[in-house]
């Protein structure tokens, strides 16, 4: 198997429908293939949150770790598109709205995400083609 640490790692609450369509829809724009994927439930999940001090059981937010740095919130949306590259690294440019108002917008998202987008009840399952990205 093929050494993946340097590798962007995105973690998402795995039961979340929200978080499980933004992760298909990083699956397929991601051409290079450069992201990696992990459950914030999953055993990887919660050892990388722990490395990083955050508490391993709030799912509030998605995680991206990426050159040894931990982005959160809307700065871990923005930095995903920024690595896939045009066009979607445009959206960029929504960096220059305050973080307390990204945050606060992004907050609220997942306050209900439930709620407007539903939960399953297990953590999504990759299609065979993707398996090999998940952790």
């Amino acid at each position: 198997m093929e050494d993946h640490t340097n590798a962007p790692l995105i973690l998402f609450d795995g039961v979340c429908n929200l978080c499980n369509a933004s992760v298909q829809w990083v699956l397929l724009r991601d051409k290079a293939g450069i992201f990696r994927f992990a459950a914030l439930q999953s055993e990887t999940g919660q050892a990388r949150l722990r490395a990083f001090g955050f508490s391993a059981d709030r799912f509030d937010t998605v995680v991206l770790l990426h050159g040894g740095r931990c982005y959160t919130h809307s700065d871990a949306a923005l930095a995903v598109c920024r690595l896939l590259g045009w066009p979607w690294s445009w959206l960029t440019v929504f960096r220059w709205i305050p973080r307390f108002i990204r945050d606060g917008v992004y907050r609220l998202v997942a306050r209900y995400r439930y709620r407007w987008f539903g939960r399953s009840e297990s953590c999504l399952l990759p299609q065979p083609a993707w398996r090999d990205r998940f952790l």
